[in-house]
């Protein structure tokens, strides 16, 4: 710019009553992210990947066989009442592969089986008779809250189970379910596996396909006839 004023300034100082009064801007606050609505998508709750604009969330199924329905499956009934722990450790390892059956078997023998258990012990001792009913009473509470507890632990495998293969909740929440109906919830939920994967099923062996062989006589009989042209071919040549 120069300074004889025959050249005029482009820029305008600006006065204060042209400043308009804007809120003071705090710190960070234009680096926040932008909503923009074109980049919002549908994510699999699982594991997050991109669903498509159509997608529409199945719908609950039926359970292929009822609660009551024990006995289509003998040797899963008779288990479930005479060892649940060991179908309930076979059922977590089919459907958790970081558990193993071992583990989960272990485990129901110490909350169930150790529970029901103690839970006989002191309602059937003569000794208790003599004590008073207040503390009767406490002890009745403390085992039935650790059989709910049970009931909750358990019921989050049933949970799980229905959420993989989209099952209803029948006939209750999965932990009332556990917790009413314990043994006959196992069988069904081992049935519904195996009908889903027959391979769980002990009973199933799965063969191998018949090995190939490749038809020996063809290639015989072509060899054989090669060597004849062959041998011609040498005879005429001699």
């Amino acid at each position: 710019m120069s300074s004889d004023g025959s050249n005029p300034s482009q820029y305008v100082k600006l006065k204060k009553e042209y400043i308009t009064d804007q809120p003071d801007t705090e710190p960070g606050e234009l680096s926040q992210p932008v909503e923009v609505p074109q980049l919002e998508v549908q994510r699999c709750i699982e594991c997050g990947q991109v669903l498509p604009q159509s997608y529409e969330p199945p719908q609950d199924e039926p359970w292929t066989t009822g609660i009551f329905a024990c006995f289509k499956d003998q040797r899963s009934c008779i288990q479930g009442a005479l060892c649940p722990c060991v179908l309930f450790g076979k059922n977590v390892e089919a459907l958790r592969d970081d558990i193993p059956w071992s583990a989960a078997c272990a485990c129901h023998v110490m909350c169930i089986e150790g529970g029901v258990a103690l839970g006989s012990v002191l309602l059937c001792c003569p000794a208790y008779i003599t004590v008073d009913p207040q503390t009767l009473f406490l002890l009745g509470e403390t085992l039935f809250f650790a059989w709910w507890m049970c009931g909750i632990y358990t019921g989050l495998f049933r949970q799980e189970l229905q959420k993989k293969y989209h099952l209803k909740n029948a006939p209750c929440d999965p932990c009332c379910v556990h917790c009413c109906l314990h043994p006959c919830a196992l069988c069904q939920e081992h049935r519904e596996m195996v009908l889903r994967l027959p391979a769980l099923d002990e009973g199933v062996s799965l063969n191998p396909p018949p090995q190939q062989e490749m038809a020996a006589v063809g290639g015989a009989a072509a060899g054989t006839g090669a060597a004849a042209n062959g041998g011609g071919e040498i005879a005429r040549e001699s």
